[in-house]
């Protein structure tokens, strides 16, 4: 009872319902759960788990909620953005969306954080930050627009355990 989705480079993999794309999840539940794999997205969520007590997931389409839900839990305490990259090295377009999270998280930075809030405020309009990227196949054109949205959404998925060797996600 699952729709299994993912991707590896850019490109759907051979024989799953659905690859990555947010703009096919937004159609709407086809099943209780969703099984996905993606190319770096997976490996920073369990790099995340060993790190951080909580692991909450957000993008451009989630930002107040994510704030909101990361104020709240840390209660004070320190809260990280990490971003997944591409294939093991930086990636603009995850940079620009964490500068967005950390400025609208405002507290004490890193250098890190104020370099990512230096890439988001260079660029006003999120369709070119996030365009701004140099990699990535071609035919992620609609993608790139629909994830250019900001507050779309007010859920915040979180894991929740490891199954195995899969991180549970629930929203």
């Amino acid at each position: 009872e699952a729709v299994v989705g993912g991707e590896r480079n850019g490109v759907v993999i051979e024989g799953f319902d659905v690859g990555a794309s947010p703009r096919e999840f937004a159609q709407g539940p086809r099943a209780k759960s969703l099984i996905l794999s993606t190319t770096n997205g997976t490996a920073t969520i369990l790099t995340a788990v060993d790190h951080c007590e909580t692991v909450l997931i957000g993008s451009l389409l989630n930002l107040t909620a994510l704030v909101e839900t990361a104020k709240e839990m840390a209660a004070g305490g320190d809260i990280a953005v990490i971003c997944a990259g591409y294939k093991g090295a930086f990636a603009f377009d995850d940079a620009y969306c964490a500068g967005k999270i950390v400025e609208a998280l405002g507290g004490v930075r890193s250098d890190a954080a104020i370099a990512a809030a230096l890439v988001s405020q260079a660029y006003p309009d999120p369709l070119e930050g996030l365009n701004a990227r140099t990699y990535g196949p071609p035919g992620l054109e609609a993608d790139i627009v629909y994830c250019a949205q900001t507050d779309l959404l007010t859920t915040v998925p979180r894991f929740t355990r490891m199954i195995g060797q899969a991180a549970e996600i629930t929203a």
